[in-house]
This record gives C-alpha cells, structure tokens and sequence, in this order.
C-alpha cells in the first residue's frame, strides 16, 4: 500500500521533476480541514501506487514553496507534470475530484 511521500522546501524540487505526475498536499497541523482530507491523500497515495507520486508539505515547517506557489489557504493540492504546475485546488474535495485531477496529468501529454 502507497503513502505520501514527506515533502519539504529541500527535496520539493527533486520530487516535482518525477517523470510521473506529482499530486502535493500544502497543510499544517492546527487545520481542522486539512486533517479532514488527509485519509483521502493517503488513499490516493495507494490507488495511484507505480502511477503518480503523492506527497504532503507542511506550511509550518517550510515556507519558501508555498509562498513560490501563492500558497495562502489549505489545504491546497497542487499537481505538476513534468516539474510543471497543471492543477490545482483549493479547500476540501470528494476523493473522486482529486483522483480525476491525477487521471488528467498522467492520460495528458506535456
């Protein structure tokens, strides 16, 4: 079973440049809506196992890629292909949004 990867401003780089798309949940611990949809970021880590890469970066602990991105409400999902920003989404979803967002980039050619 997948789990999302930990992300930082460090390895946030490294991380998006994946050949395969790259879903990032910005949060923080004192968000009510980002534990909300943290079982469904652990799931899609699982569903898109071999196909996508799911990661988590916490807003608290790193700034410098949320203020890159204009991060300023979480959760936030952002997904890249290619180290490039393709979608995004703002606020707390049904799992079945989030998964059709990583179908798009992974069926979408760059």
């Amino acid at each position: 079973m997948g789990k999302a990867i930990e992300i930082t401003d460090a390895n946030f780089d490294q991380i998006i440049a994946s050949d395969q798309p790259v879903l990032i949940d910005f949060w923080a611990d004192w968000c009510a809506p980002c534990k909300m949809i943290a079982p469904v970021v652990e799931e899609l880590a699982g569903d898109f196992q071999g196909k996508a890469v799911v990661g988590k970066l916490d807003v608290q602990e790193n700034s410098v890629v949320p203020s890159r991105y204009g991060i300023r409400n979480i959760p936030t999902l952002l997904v890249f292909k290619n180290g490039q920003l393709v979608d995004k989404q703002v606020g707390v979803v049904p799992k079945t949004v989030l998964a059709q967002k990583l179908n798009n980039a992974i069926e979408a050619t760059v």
